[in-house]
């Protein structure tokens, strides 16, 4: 039994999954898919078509060479974006310096009440070779990439070093900084809505928050932080977005890759971490798919679709039965449209 639900999960082609418009091709990611249109060994025939009317940012065919150059200027965040977030992240920086409590109250949290938010950090080191990584700063954006909170983190050991070339964080700006625990409750108190996390539902009303980011478990970690997987979007472990190995994609070659600018050069800004991690979550969201015909697989509260109380009604069926009910096992982004 085990062995076929297995099957039942490997030979099933979701209607989500990215697929070839030209052959139809079923693909596991977006990485699987582009080497398939572009290479390194594509499908010849899809790449000659895909490289006169295909969009190498959202993958998608247009009708023709002209449609398809007027849709990338629109699908790519252009360069001046790019410089618009960084402008907006240095006056972050300068504006921070002062920067305590005074954007994440009780108040605005419940009167703008996002529907989705995106969390960054930077770390600092600690430790006697500073390797250990510490939270030195963090920013949280809502879906109009609107700052709601943004502080320097007074960690709770010292720091031996500040990483400043990629950071941009110096001692002065820690000295009186937010200290972590408080950072942690704010943050907590905000995505929970002032509500034990075990009231937290994905359908609850709009008071649960969709936290958008990348490499969640790490900032986590570092901010001691908790919040129900089923509420988190993470872009480095989206199957859509990772390599073809399952292995994580860095957010820099996402962003390049899917949005079409650079980020991280230099000094980082997690701001631009924010900004970046929410546009791609946007794009995955904004994609549609045909309605499958079994809600469970649609169903983030329960992504293993062959759960144990369906055994016995599985062991009734035969094999052609049980593939004809097979889904696959990750949850789509564009199904949080339809959370209320």
């Amino acid at each position: 039994m085990e062995h076929l639900v297995e099957h039942m999960r490997n030979s099933y082609h979701s209607v989500h999954e990215p697929t070839c418009r030209i052959c139809k091709k079923h693909c596991r990611s977006f990485e699987s898919l582009r080497e398939h249109l572009i290479g390194p060994l594509p499908k010849q025939e899809c790449k000659n078509i895909f490289s006169i009317r295909g969009c190498k940012f959202c993958l998608t065919i247009l009708d023709s060479y002209n449609s398809r150059n007027m849709h990338q200027e629109r699908c790519q965040f252009s360069n001046s974006n790019a410089v618009f977030i960084f402008t907006l992240g240095l006056l972050a920086r300068i504006a921070n310096l002062g920067l305590r409590d005074n954007l994440l109250t009780v108040e605005n949290c419940y009167a703008r009440a996002p529907q989705v938010v995106a969390l960054a950090c930077k770390m600092v080191g600690g430790g006697s070779d500073g390797s250990l990584d510490l939270c030195g700063r963090v920013c949280l954006i809502d879906e109009k990439e609107n700052i709601i909170f943004h502080s320097y983190v007074k960690p709770p050991i010292p720091v031996t070093n500040y990483r400043y070339e990629t950071t941009g964080i110096r001692s002065e700006y820690l000295r009186d900084a937010m200290p972590l625990r408080l950072v942690q409750s704010k943050l907590q108190n905000f995505l929970c809505n002032g509500e034990p996390m075990w009231k937290i539902r994905p359908r609850g009303g709009g008071k649960a928050r969709i936290l958008v980011g990348h490499g969640l478990d790490h900032d986590f970690d570092r901010l001691q932080l908790e919040y129900p997987a089923v509420m988190v979007r993470d872009t480095a472990k989206y199957p859509p977005l990772m390599k073809t190995s399952k292995l994580s994609n860095s957010l820099k070659y996402l962003t390049q890759a899917y949005l079409g600018y650079e980020i991280q050069s230099g000094i980082q800004d997690p701001y631009e971490d924010c900004v970046a991690t929410m546009r791609l979550y946007m794009r995955m969201r904004s994609q549609r798919h045909a309605v499958e015909d079994y809600p469970l697989a649609s169903d983030p509260q329960n992504r293993n679709n062959f759960a144990s109380w369906r055994q016995n009604e599985l062991e009734k069926m035969s094999p052609e039965e049980m593939l004809a009910i097979s889904r696959s096992d990750y949850y789509c982004w564009c199904l949080d449209s339809y959370l209320n």
